[in-house]
């Protein structure tokens, strides 16, 4: 009669692997099936000149076998069941073709092409659909693109790196142009249309969210820059109760129907209603502020992909914080570049737009300095690009709905660095300023272009300030392609000038090609936005 004692117990074989390693292998034996992120899927566009890799999770050990125009590629899922293999470099093909995966079971992608493949990152401006735009129904109506294809990441807040989404590949039509990114759409598109090539567009957009999001948790705990945010934050969550949220939310659910009885009155007595709804309140530790959460949630699970580039149009959230920002963006550039480990790839940002009310005085301004940030990190960084918008805000919206301008300054930037298209692409910046004579003499770089104003022939947007450092807008006049002569009365010894610095600044001067000129301040006055002195 067998020993009682001695029948089968799987708790008894514990001490012999990891915890962590048994979990696993036993998930993946029950499951016995391939499985592979969401990023792979029909009507997916793969990276062309460059090796791709593919991955997914099937039991431990299963010997994995991808197929894809004509390569065979094989691995072994390894003890966490995940698998990865490396697609041969292919050129741009518009044909679909199909990708197969076999393991424990078989996966077959349909229609998958060859062609460029680029991120759409960043806050609300990057998320802002088509349908928002002004021009939205003839661009919706003309968007029949079959090979500009276009995939969304859902907006997920977390800690925890997640290796999938929810979401598919879509040929980009009429009926889902609308909801996608306009700048990643119109981006997209004219990359398309210049290049005859398809386009893959990655959309992982969250509207408000911050920098330091972006970046994985532990980057920003073993950087001594950041450890007054890192603080913070760590005090945050010390203090967060769920509890104390629920009850913010049940207060909010009050005040929410309060206002929407209040509207449904004056809608019925024909009174006019122009009172905002309350905003609901926002869990910190599973939002799009808390360092870590969207590396986590919405950038890990498509890390690896094969891209071209990356564009990105965000820094209104961190505006108020815009020193620190001249630190964090080039960092979170650096990190995504490690985490892809396809080298220093393209990245190309957007400038701050002009925004709020105009000033009667030049002064300080932390959306200026913003931008001056966004502007340095092209020094900082690599394979870094700059489109300038100071011209395309609105100064009571935050979201200005001139897209397409925004997209196209991008693709300049794409065009002439990565696609060999002889076009300028980079906005005017300072290089110099001599000052004597009671003038500053103000050399820009105009990058073989030169420069021009637009709607009056006087140039607008200057200051200057003496000694003293009060500002007094000036006079400015055009002196050749690339040299702008400054004055103002009450300034008879200026020893700095600044150009569009403000939040929403009255400026005119481009270049022929109808770029703007870039903000700029020759002083290196402290910072409104530098942390205070300890």
């Amino acid at each position: 009669m067998p020993d009682a004692s001695r029948a089968f117990n799987p708790a008894m074989r514990l001490p012999s692997l990891p915890l962590s390693t048994l979990l696993v292998s036993l998930t993946w034996t029950a499951r016995a099936e391939l499985r592979v992120p969401a990023i792979f899927g029909d009507h997916m566009v793969l990276q062309q000149k460059q090796a791709n890799p593919v991955w997914g999770w099937d039991t431990p050990g299963t010997e994995v076998t991808v197929k894809f125009a004509g390569q065979t590629k094989s691995a072994k899922a390894g003890p966490d069941g995940k698998w990865t293999v490396k697609l041969d470099p292919a050129p741009a093909n518009a044909e679909p073709a199909t990708l197969s995966i076999q393991g424990s079971s078989m996966r077959q992608f349909q229609d998958v092409l060859v062609g460029e493949v680029w991120i759409c990152s960043g806050q609300s401006n990057m998320g802002f659909t088509l349908s928002g735009t002004w021009d939205a129904e003839l661009d919706k109506a003309q968007a029949r693109h079959p090979r500009l294809r276009l995939i969304t990441v859902p907006r997920v807040g977390t800690q925890e790196p997640q290796d999938d989404f929810k979401g598919a590949w879509q040929p980009c039509t009429p009926e889902n142009a609308g909801a996608f990114s306009a700048v990643g759409y119109h981006f997209g598109r004219m990359l398309h249309q210049m290049l005859d090539v398809p386009v893959g567009l990655i959309n992982n957009a969250w509207g408000g969210s911050a920098c330091e999001a972006w970046v994985s948790r532990d980057v920003l705990e073993k950087d001594g820059r950041f450890g007054e945010m890192m603080a913070r934050w760590r005090q945050t969550e010390q203090s967060f109760t769920q509890e104390g949220f629920d009850k913010q939310m049940e207060a909010h659910k009050s005040k929410a129907a309060a206002w929407l009885k209040e509207r449904q009155q004056a809608l019925k007595s024909g009174a006019r209603f122009t009172k905002a709804a309350p905003r609901a309140p926002q869990n910190p530790m599973t939002g799009q502020h808390r360092p870590g959460n969207l590396y986590a949630g919405v950038l890990h699970p498509t890390i690896g992909y094969g891209i071209k580039g990356a564009i990105w149009y965000q820094g209104e959230t961190n505006a108020a914080r815009a020193h620190e920002y001249g630190h964090l963006f080039p960092l979170m550039i650096q990190h995504w570049r490690s985490e892809w480990k396809q080298g220093d790839f393209p990245f190309y940002w957007v400038q701050l737009a002009d925004y709020l009310a105009e000033k009667p005085e030049p002064g300080d301004s932390s959306w200026a300095e913003l931008r001056e940030s966004q502007t340095k990190t092209q020094n900082a960084v690599k394979n870094g690009g700059q489109a300038v918008i100071i011209d395309l805000g609105e100064a009571n919206d935050i979201h200005p709905k001139n897209k397409r301008d925004v997209a196209e300054r991008l693709a300049r930037i794409a065009l002439a660095r990565d696609y060999g298209v002889d076009i300028r692409w980079r906005s005017p910046e300072f290089k110099s300023a001599e000052f004597q004579g009671g003038k500053a003499v103000v050399t820009l770089d105009t990058f073989g272009s030169s420069l021009r104003t637009v709607d009056v022939s006087e140039v607008k947007g200057f200051a200057l300030c003496g000694e003293d450092r009060k500002w007094v807008w000036a006079g400015a006049k055009l002196l050749g392609k690339d040299k702008v002569e400054v004055s103002a009365k009450g300034v008879p010894n200026p020893v700095a000038v600044r150009y569009a610095w403000a939040d929403n600044p009255v400026c005119n001067l481009f270049s022929v090609e109808g770029l703007p000129v870039t903000p700029f301040r020759s002083d290196d006055f402290p910072m409104i936005t530098a942390p205070a002195a300890q």
